[in-house]
């Protein structure tokens, strides 16, 4: 049974294949760019299957190169580090469309593991032809190299927050952006999105305690700045959250799936 919040049901994972991510191409702001046919089917020769991963699930293990890379179609999840005692670092959250494991093929041994937070679809794609594909496929090489440019103005956003901002500032600043960011790709309904990450995930995020965290968290709800409500957000107040988490995003090019 699907859980609704205000009528909004919970997402359902498509049965198989990759075939929709050409919807969601549409879906996103900007809708296909011209002559996208002949780089869909680019894109499908390119794949060499599709992997469900459940809630909790590994999708890139930490310690194990892997011989593949995969586009997120569906479900969410997060790219993190983890030191020897076991603490987490979380250095990114992944949405449907997000590229997968391309920093592995340029560093010496693995650079991350990759987690599911709810059940996910993705499509794979063998490493081992991406060289192939650039050669073959300039346009499509350049849209990876677009989305490893992203990833570092990401990364880049990332260290401003956990080195400069305070806690309130950091928490707004990963709403809006994790918000904002579902919004390009077609996720938001009648004003909420799929929220599926528990204080634990922010405060990993964020390089918070948990305590800390949860305080700040429940300050700005109290606030009346968001809502969480069974697993959905909602920005009730974007112009201040943005104006707290010091929040600047220029519009950017429909982002290219892979």
């Amino acid at each position: 049974m699907l859980r609704e919040v205000r009528g909004l049901p919970r997402c359902r994972l498509p049965a198989a294949g990759c075939e929709p991510l050409r919807t969601l191409r549409a879906a996103a702001p900007g809708g296909l760019p011209a002559g996208d046919g002949a780089a869909v089917e680019a894109i499908q020769s390119f794949r060499s299957g599709t992997r469900r991963v459940e809630a909790g699930g590994t999708i890139v293990d930490e310690h194990r190169a892997s011989p593949q890379l995969f586009t997120l179609y569906a479900g969410w999840a997060f790219r993190y580090k983890t030191l020897s005692d076991g603490r987490r670092q979380i250095l990114g959250f992944l949405l449907p469309g997000d590229f997968i494991g391309l920093q592995d093929e340029f560093a010496d041994g693995q650079t991350h593991g990759v987690e599911a937070v709810t059940d996910a679809t993705l499509c794979a794609f063998a490493r081992e032809r991406l060289w192939a594909l650039f050669q073959t496929q300039p346009r499509l090489g350049y849209d990876i190299t677009w989305l490893a440019a992203r990833e570092e103005k990401l990364v880049d956003d990332h260290l401003v927050t956990a080195g400069r901002r305070n806690a309130g500032e950091r928490v707004a600043m990963l709403l809006m952006h994790l918000y904002r960011r579902a919004q390009r790709v077609g996720m938001v309904r009648d004003g909420w999105v799929e929220f599926p990450f528990n204080q634990q995930h922010i405060a990993d995020a964020l390089g918070l305690s948990l305590v800390h965290t949860n305080k700040t968290m429940r300050r700005l709800q109290r606030l009346g700045l968001y809502k969480l409500d069974g697993g959905w957000l909602r920005i009730l107040e974007p112009h201040a959250l943005e104006t707290l988490g010091d929040y600047f995003e220029r519009p950017l090019r429909p982002v290219p799936m892979i």
